[in-house]
Order: C-alpha cells, then structure tokens, then sequence
C-alpha cells in the first residue's frame, strides 16, 4: 500500500459532506480522491473543500476505479452489507457507517469475507478513536474507581419534525437504537471488555421504528442502565461507577459539537479530577488509524469482532421488547 490512500464516497450523505469527507480531506496519509452520486450538482458541498474531487454518477463506477485504494460508505442502514461485499469484490478496503449490519449474523459473513480477502473492512465507530475513551478504559480496567460496579448512559436528541430523515423511515432501517444505541452499549463493551448475559427492554415506537428505548443488562461483573431517543431534549454522558469512584464521560459521543470532551473523576474525600481533551476530531483519528493498519499493519481499534458484539447485544435488546 502506498503512502497515501486513496478514498472514495459512496454517496453524497449530509453527514458524509459535512464530518467524514472533510476528515478524510484533513487526515495524514489520507486524500479523498472520488464521490458516486447521481447527479454532479449533489457534489458541490464536496468540492467546496476539496475543488479536485472526481465524481462518478453511479456506485459501481466508482468501485471499478483503480486508482481508488478505500471506500467510506455512508448509505442507509439497510443497504451497508449489500455494498460492503460489492466494494469488497472490487478490490477496495471498506470503512463503512454503524451499524454495518442490521444482525449480528450478517457481520459473521463480513468477516469472512474480510479475511478471505485480505483487505480491511470496518464499521465507521469513531469514539474508539478518540482517547477520551481509550482513557476511560484505562481507568476503569486499573481499579482506578475500585471495583466497578454499574454503567449508565444517556443519548437523546430530537428530530420528530423531520419526518422524512432516514432514521424515522422503517424501510431504510432506522429508529433510534441503531443510530445511537450502538454508542452507549458498544462504549460499556469497550471500556470494561465484557459482555451482556440478559437484557430487559422498555421500547416506544412511532411509525415502526424505535423511538424512546430504556435497556436494563447484567454483565458478568456490573450492571447497566440506559436511555435512547429520538424524541428526547439533546442529552449525552456515560458514567462507571465503582466502589471507590466514579468516572464521567460529558460529551461522549459527539465531542466538540456537543461539548468539549471531559472525564470528571471522582473520588473519597470529594476529590475532583477533571481530564480534558479539547480540539481533537475522532473522525480524522479513525481515517488515520484505517491508514496505518493499511500501511504498517496495526491491529485496527474497532475490527468487525467488536461491532458484532454491539450487534449482538441490539439483537438481544430486540428480542426482549
């Protein structure tokens, strides 16, 4: 693999103009070569900030590309896998939106894939990147809070009135679950390595589609809690909360547009300690570290193993509604 890799868009998303093309545009070793839509004018919030894009109206042009090394493909839920196993029988390493997979079934044969072909692919789970989490899993896995004993988290925002979003739209797999739920049930996974032995679940849902989830698990050593929605004032934190402390993410999710990204740790004796973590992109760190897996061969932060475990965990949250 060369120095720099080449990227492709499958799909002008808003969030692909507005956060992952530009951090692909931004990241080191990175340089977003190519978009696929249906019509030129979609591209010009692309080449607002990256005036040399090449743009190919179809997806499949666009995988046949050879001078296209990697693939981010930002689509509606319901059509990840199907394009995932296409960009990977075209050569192309995949970077693909969460959740990659709507079953935790469906990511086995993506794995498969991955390693009969040898190219990395990967569910686009950015907050592994960010070291405000790699952080936190330090401090709860050294015994900084003593023996944790429960995890809670909370993300909700509100997009009732827009009720043409993909996320309101059963058809196109959406609902609130899928969207953020894989945030405050796959960041527990990753912060304390373990994983869910029976969950309880309390859905609302409008239209098809999950609106408002509370979810109660027990893990083999610390219970959990936590709140999703669509219909819900904005709110964002995770906290683990052990014998001897506490750890508190306050934008855990959505650093620097929510909030700055903070851990406030408490501990006996009301002490107070406050890390933070101003001005870092988690989408350019997950863009470099795709890079140097690619050229170095680093074991990537978020391989296909870990989102089948948020998968599976969604799945048994489904079940027990």
């Amino acid at each position: 693999m060369q120095a720099v890799v080449n990227w492709g868009i499958l799909g002008a998303a808003k969030f692909a103009r507005e956060h992952m093309g530009p951090a692909i545009h931004a990241a080191k070793g990175a340089r977003l070569a190519a978009l696929a839509t249906s019509s030129e004018d979609k591209a010009s919030g692309f080449k607002a900030f990256c005036p040399d894009l090449k743009v190919h109206l179809s997806y499949d042009d666009l995988l046949a590309d050879p001078g296209i090394d990697a693939v981010y493909i930002p689509l509606p839920n319901h059509l990840h896998v199907e394009w995932v196993k296409k960009a990977v029988a075209a050569g192309k390493h995949v970077l693909c939106e969460k959740p990659i997979a709507m079953k935790a079934e469906e990511i086995d044969e993506l794995i498969a894939l991955r390693d009969a072909s040898g190219l990395l692919v990967a569910e686009a789970y950015m907050i592994v990147h960010h070291p405000q989490w790699q952080r936190a899993r330090e401090l709860v896995q050294t015994g900084a809070i003593g023996e944790l004993m429960h995890v809670d988290g909370f993300f909700t925002y509100d997009n009732r009135a827009d009720t043409a979003n993909i996320r309101n739209r059963p058809e196109t797999g959406g609902g609130a679950i899928p969207d953020i739920g894989v945030y405050t049930y796959g960041s527990a996974r990753f912060v304390t390595g373990q994983e869910p032995e029976r969950v309880t679940a309390q859905i609302t849902r409008e239209n098809g589609v999950d609106v408002v989830s509370h979810v109660q698990a027990q893990f083999p050593s610390f219970t959990y809690a936590a709140t999703v929605s669509m219909r819900m004032f904005p709110r964002q934190e995770m906290t683990f909360h052990g014998t001897e402390g506490i750890v508190r993410l306050t934008a855990p999710f959505n650093a620097n547009v929510y909030s700055q990204a903070e851990i406030v740790v408490d501990q006996p004796g009301m002490a107070k300690r406050i890390e933070r973590f101003p001005g870092l992109n988690h989408y350019v760190l997950q863009v470099e570290n795709f890079g140097r897996s690619l050229r170095e061969g680093a074991a990537y932060p978020c391989p296909l193993e870990f989102s089948r475990g948020t998968q599976a965990m969604i799945d048994m949250i489904f079940a027990a509604e």
